[in-house]
């Protein structure tokens, strides 16, 4: 599993970020950074549900 992030579509709302700050950060330039993007497939739901908070459908799960 993979996360990805279209820079050209974030606003840096930060969901991701309050939901699964392990794997995503919202930089000062205001764009998500990806912290880790292999999640551990123990975090699978976790980060699902922070792919799925984007506003702005800006995260995508790669399997």
């Amino acid at each position: 599993m993979r996360i990805l992030a279209d820079l050209h579509r974030c606003e840096g709302l930060g969901m991701c970020e309050a939901m699964a700050d392990r794997y995503f950060e919202v930089g000062d330039d205001g764009q998500v950074l990806l912290l880790d993007d292999h999640p551990r497939e123990q975090d699978r739901q976790l980060v699902d549900s922070a792919v799925k908070s984007c506003p702005v459908s800006a995260l995508r799960l790669e399997n």
